[in-house]
């Protein structure tokens, strides 16, 4: 009788709490917002440029940091992101200027992206069986919803004794401590010998010319359009447009106090709720077809998005609607990733879905910056939210015409 590989190995331990501070940190953003305005007296744009071109650096350093891992090795490539993170939330606390702090941003982007998808997925795809990699994917993507479900109430409850800077601070030692389990990430270099002696250039010229590459590189931007709109602006935009008109009963019967708190929980539910949507996701990558999974999770995020806008906004409103996007949200991460994996092989997994997050990223760049500068012309956050409905609905027709069948080695 054949044994079956286990589930859980050590690389996805490790993965999986690497993963899990780093998004921590990075999901907390948003609770900031008014708090680093209101101390300069910034333009609400000015600290969502910063956040903004974090997510773009991110996403110009996914690629890069895919390939590191791949050319010198994933734990050095891991150890370069934390001390970049550390390094970039240190000086960030330093910062009095709009410049410095958008300029310090680049680091922390950077950093993000030593600890997050591109390089930790990988690994986790290399380490996994072909029976367990859309679950180890998954596992691994829920583990930064978990992050997501701690990162932004912990960060409120400590700007309620301590500064921004000083969070800061402590957020950067939480990344450094957590290079604690690196000597659990050995993984395996699964692949083919046919994909072992395919160069770099062969498959980034394979993948460049194929249609569902480009496919799958559009459709992950509105991905990162929605994810980062939301996380740096959502708190925010919670805590002005509840205030208005409710009373602090209604609040106190959700046992919250305030709409600021609201606002943090808010992004915690939606990474709870993603716990569940995301291992769901990878339970039926495996057993369905990835790109109606993916057009289908695209266009179930578009409708809540424009029913949430529809609808006055009420703290109950925005706890279905946290719920209802939450179990939507990394979902696409397992399935982008997988589907890469499938089509062009693990040999160079890291460098191909860094390049593809580099769409989301974009994305996020766009989101968090045009939340920002809309707001300041507008006073309101409506026009630039109906922008994420509309790229999300064009997410979910561009995964239609993907071929997912295993492209062909070159000779």
């Amino acid at each position: 009788m054949e044994r079956k590989s286990p589930l859980m190995t050590p690389v996805l331990i490790a993965g999986c709490i690497i993963i899990m501070m780093s998004f921590a940190v990075r999901a907390s953003f948003g609770v900031f917002q008014i708090p680093i305005a209101e101390e300069f007296n910034w333009l609400r744009a000015d600290f969502s440029l910063a956040i903004a071109i974090q997510n773009l650096a991110w996403g110009i350093g996914q690629p890069i940091f895919g390939a590191i891992a791949e050319k010198i090795g994933d734990r050095k490539a891991i150890i370069m992101g934390a001390l970049m993170y550390a390094a970039g939330l240190l000086l960030s606390s330093g910062a009095t200027t709009p410049i410095a702090h958008q300029f310090y941003e680049v680091f922390v982007g950077f950093g993000i992206a030593g600890t997050g998808f591109g390089v930790i997925l990988a690994i986790v795809g290399r380490a996994s069986s072909d029976e367990n990699r859309f679950m180890s994917l998954a596992i691994a993507t829920a583990a930064g919803s978990a992050g997501q479900v701690f990162g932004a109430p912990m960060a409120e409850w400590m700007l309620g004794f301590m500064s921004w800077q000083s969070v800061f601070v402590a957020f950067a030692g939480m990344i450094i401590l957590s290079l604690a389990v690196l000597p659990m990430m050995r993984s395996p270099q699964i692949a083919t010998k046919a994909e072992l002696e395919e160069s770099m250039g062969q498959i980034l010229g394979r993948a460049f010319r194929d249609p569902t590459y480009t496919m799958i590189f559009l459709g992950f931007f509105s991905c990162g359009y929605q994810l980062a709109f939301i996380t740096a602006h959502f708190p925010a935009f919670v805590a002005e447009m509840c205030g208005p008109i409710m009373t602090g009963g209604l609040l106190d019967g959700l046992g919250i106090s305030t709409t600021s708190a609201l606002g943090a929980i808010a992004i915690s539910l939606i990474g709870l709720a993603n716990i569940g949507g995301t291992l769901m996701a990878g339970y039926l990558g495996k057993r369905y077809s990835k790109k109606y999974l993916l057009a289908g999770i695209y266009t179930a995020r578009t409708i809540v998005a424009a029913l949430f806008i529809l609808v006055p906004m009420t703290p109950m409103t925005v706890v279905i609607f946290s719920i209802a996007m939450g179990s939507l949200w990394l979902a696409t991460v397992p399935l982008t990733s997988g589907l890469v994996a499938h089509i062009y092989g693990l040999r160079y997994m890291g460098t191909l879905y860094g390049i593809v997050f580099f769409s989301h990223q974009l994305g996020s760049f766009l989101g968090v910056w045009l939340g920002g500068r809309m707001y300041d012309i507008y006073g309101s956050y409506q026009a630039v939210w109906w922008v994420g409905v509309g790229v999300g609905a064009f997410s979910a027709l561009i995964h239609l015409p993907i071929r997912e069948s295993r492209a062909p080695i070159a000779a």
